[in-house]
């Protein structure tokens, strides 16, 4: 018994027509005919009464229809799972990260990954939440790390909590500290000189919507830049900026904490909740977990 004429006997009972089903699977009919007559003789029964313009099932072949349609889906199901370890040998991986992540989580992650799958491609794109959650929608990424819950109208996207990050306040060592104690208070940025990012940044909306709540406007000194020039502005002694703790860390520059209850932003990892990320997008999401401590992290669509 063979595989190719186990869809044949399948495709004729879903079709109750061989010319049909022949058409269905890209073969002449005779030869399709000549397969199902070789199985019958195998099998020593009749599948199919073969009247003119009627095609009906025997008795044998309504037994063989079910088993036939299991040991095909379990084919192609062990086709899959081959064809799934054989990308983790080579394949490609697009993962969208903020400016921020790609200074401090995804570089350790990235090496993970490349020591377990060096014949994989990893394919980076940096940007605000904003930006990778359209980029994600629109098919262009496998895995976006972004900040959530969400902003505005989003996509039907699913996401895992990954980490709940804190944020800090960055001046030049230079300089005066920006508040004499160890901690500052949000208000404490009134009128103070800030760098603030670009928009699209979820840093940019997060920093205005927590000054705003505390009653004032932030002062501008320079606006519009990406990470590495934010962190060079404030090196200057341009201003102060609000940034995650492990980007300030790597910085250099003076990190001062918020007072309680702080200020916090949650990362999470999403994918389009209408389509499976590949094997090879999945063992990154899974590094990703557990690189911030989630191995069991619970989907959220």
């Amino acid at each position: 018994m063979q595989l190719q004429q186990l869809r044949y006997f399948t495709a004729v009972a879903e079709t109750r027509h061989f010319t049909r089903a022949a058409r269905r699977e890209h073969v002449a009919q005779p030869s399709l005919s000549q397969q199902i007559r070789s199985l019958e003789r195998e099998l020593g029964a009749e599948l199919f009464h073969r009247a003119r313009g009627h095609i009906s099932l025997t008795d044998a072949g309504e037994a063989l229809l079910p088993l036939a349609r299991r040991i095909l889906a379990d084919t192609e199901t062990a086709r899959r799972e081959v064809l799934e370890v054989a990308q983790l040998r080579r394949g490609r991986v697009r993962l969208g990260a903020p400016p921020s992540l790609c200074a401090s989580l995804v570089p350790d992650v990235l090496r993970t990954y490349k020591d377990s799958y060096p014949g994989v491609d990893l394919v980076v794109h940096e940007s605000g939440s904003q930006d990778l959650v359209r980029v994600l929608a629109a098919g262009e990424l496998d895995l976006a790390l972004v900040i959530t819950p969400l902003q505005g109208q989003a996509p039907a996207l699913t996401t895992v909590e990954l980490l709940r990050e804190e944020l800090v306040v960055i001046s030049s060592p230079d300089g005066p500290p920006p508040v004499p104690g160890g901690r500052i208070r949000i208000g404490d940025l009134q009128g103070r000189p800030m760098v603030m990012f670009r928009h699209g940044y979820d840093l940019r909306e997060l920093t205005l919507a927590a000054c705003r709540e505390a009653g004032f406007e932030p002062v501008f000194s320079v606006e519009g830049g990406e990470m590495d020039a934010v962190i060079g502005f404030v090196r200057a002694g341009l201003g102060v900026a609000v940034v995650p703790s492990m980007v300030a860390e790597r910085s250099g520059l003076r990190t001062t904490p918020f007072a309680a209850p702080g200020l916090h932003r949650t990362v999470s990892v999403a994918h389009r909740g209408d389509v499976s990320p590949p094997r090879a997008a999945r063992e990154l999401q899974r590094i990703l977990l557990n690189r911030a401590g989630r191995p069991d992290g619970a989907a959220t669509p």
